[in-house]
């Protein structure tokens, strides 16, 4: 059995649609749970849904995006991607708020 490597292809960058958010993580909680402080003044603790949590390891000040759940929407939240820091200067050059 050979070992293809993954093509490197692109990814384009997500924006933020309606019901999302961007956040900047300001604490590990364990277990795959963050404190996030989002672009619409909420404190949320956020997780990373299983299919994700081993595509993209997360630190602290990380600009992230988020999908609040639809029960408790102020106070929990998924993280669906991580931005690098590229991102997150054209998502400030776009005029979205990054907390």
């Amino acid at each position: 059995m050979s070992y293809k490597p993954k093509s490197n292809i692109p990814v384009e960058m997500p924006v933020p649609k309606s019901g999302e958010a961007v956040g900047t993580v300001t604490k590990s909680l364990g277990a795959s749970n963050f404190l996030v402080t989002c672009s619409d003044g909420n404190e949320r603790i956020c997780t990373i849904p299983g299919r994700l949590r081993r595509r993209f390891w997360i630190k602290i000040n990380d600009t992230v995006l988020i999908k609040p759940w639809v029960v408790q929407s102020d106070k929990r939240g998924d993280i669906i991607w991580r931005y690098s820091i590229m991102d997150r200067e054209n998502l400030k050059n776009r005029g979205f708020k990054i907390p």
